[in-house]
This record gives structure tokens, sequence and C-alpha cells, in this order.
């Protein structure tokens, strides 16, 4: 069987991770975290209603002003999920997927069998399968503009430029030079008031503003914003443009990243992402 023959059967993942839509956030959140998932399927009694993914958590955790947020453990998943997911049949060949999950901006697609679900591709999936491990090519045919930040614009500007952008953003330091990687996973993990039940997410006290004033009289340091560099994943897994194509998918694969920061002479030149690499198939 040739890999432009494969379909959704041949690779989707089962069984699937669910919850219902009155659970709580918190418990999809753990449930992500335990088996290093992206998104959970939302199931009303047998009927499929909705996904929920890390984007959705993360973009809506960060909204608003601090004080009026919510802990994910009083938040049901409902509030937050996506409803009426496109869905695939068992047999839909993966090139149709692919071209699916890139025009919808979607990162998987339930797979549906006389109505019942047996199973999901996901782009994780499908960077797995015969069509992308068989690419030819390297990373700078397919590589795009990193979109940047300073490590010490605010949280808000962040999340205000990933939306506009719809992009992952590369840190960088004063001088240029990368400081790190900033995704949905870190902003569906953050919390600035490091407060977590169970302990599954407790955190070491972040980094600050090195030049953040201290109150005269309790000497402790006083309220400074969440920056980026607060957030962000560091170091990054960087890669030279001149790579084929195979070998950034097999650091993907190894490195458990959905990016890779181009470096040439020491100087940031992109990013090539999981999306970049699945256009490939889907052309």
């Amino acid at each position: 069987m040739s890999a432009s023959s494969h379909v959704a059967r041949d690779i989707m993942s089962a069984p699937v991770f669910t919850v219902t839509p009155g659970d709580t956030v918190a418990h999809a959140r753990n449930l992500m975290v335990r088996h290093k998932i992206s998104r959970v399927l939302v199931m009303d009694g047998e009927k499929l209603s909705g996904v929920l993914t890390k984007k959705d958590i993360g973009y809506h955790m960060q909204q608003g002003a601090a004080w009026r947020r919510r802990p994910p453990d009083q938040i049901p998943v409902s509030e937050y999920a996506t409803p009426g997911p496109i869905v695939v049949a068992p047999e839909t060949l993966l090139m149709t997927i692919a071209g699916i999950l890139l025009a919808k901006n979607i990162g998987c697609v339930p797979v549906v069998d006389h109505g019942m679900v047996t199973g999901i591709v996901t782009k994780t999936d499908l960077m797995k399968s015969a069509l992308v491990t068989g690419l030819s090519g390297t990373i700078r045919d397919v590589m795009e503009d990193a979109v940047t930040v300073n490590r010490w614009h605010s949280l808000a500007h962040v999340i205000t430029l990933m939306k506009e952008r719809d992009k992952k953003l590369v840190v960088t330091n004063n001088d240029g030079s990368v400081a790190g990687i900033i995704t949905e996973t870190n902003l569906a993990f953050h919390d600035e008031n490091r407060r977590r039940s169970g302990g599954i997410f407790n955190e070491e006290p972040v980094r600050r503003h090195e030049d953040a004033r201290f109150d005269s009289g309790s000497g402790a340091p006083s309220k400074v914003p969440v920056t980026a560099g607060d957030v962000m994943t560091s170091p990054v897994i960087t890669v030279a443009p001149e790579r084929t194509l195979p070998y950034a998918v097999g650091l993907m694969q190894s490195e458990q990243v959905n990016n890779l920061v181009v470096v040439e002479h020491n100087t940031l030149v992109g990013i090539v992402k999981r999306d970049d690499i699945i256009k490939e198939v889907a052309k």
C-alpha cells in the first residue's frame, strides 16, 4: 500500500480520552498532563458534543483581570470547549485529513463510524505517518519568519500578539539572542498565583525583572507584571535551515516538540512548525 492511500483507520489514536460537559477544566487539564495529550473529546452520553484543547484553556484562562478569574476547578468544560467538531470516517484519506486540519485551523478530527467515536487523528499522528516521514527537501524550503517578543514584554502583550497572528512566539533577549518560545501550552498551564490543587501544578517561584523594586517595609519584592520570560519554555530546540525535513520530523519526535527555531550563524532566521511540514503532504 502506498503512503498516499493510507486512511484515518491506519493512524488514528484509540481509545480516546473524554470528559463530560459538566466536568471541570481542572480535571480536563490534569488528563492532558497525565496522558501527555493536547486535547480531550467532550461526550454528552454517547453523543460527541465538542473538543477541549490546550489552546482553548490557555486563551480563556488568561482573559480579563486576574482578580475576576475563577480557578479551573470551578469552571465546567462546557464553557471552554469548542462545540460541533468536524469528524471523519475511518476510510478518509490522510491527505484529505491534512487539508481539513490546515483549512479549518484545527488540531484534530474525531473518527466516527456509524455514529460512534472510534478514534481520533491529530497532527501528531500525521507527523508519524509515512506521508510525512517520506518527505524530501530542507527546512529552508518550508520555514517561516518568526514572530518575536522581548523577554520583558508583558503577558497581556504576548496574548494579544498570539491571537492576532495565530502564531507561536520566539522570545529574545535584549541582544537579540534566542531566550525561549511561547506556545498555547505555556498559556494553558501558567498560573500567576501559583496555586494548584493536588500538587501537580506546583511550580518554583518565577524570575522577575532584575530591577524589581522592593517594599521598604517588608523587604519583599513588589508586584510586577508577568512577562514573556516568566511563561516561556527555555532553552529551545534549534536547527540549521539546510537540515532535511526528515531530520526535522525526527527531531520534533525525539524532543517531543512541535516547533523548531531556525538559527544560522548564531542568528535567528525563522521557525519551522509542525503545520509547515503538514502543508507539504496536503498539497
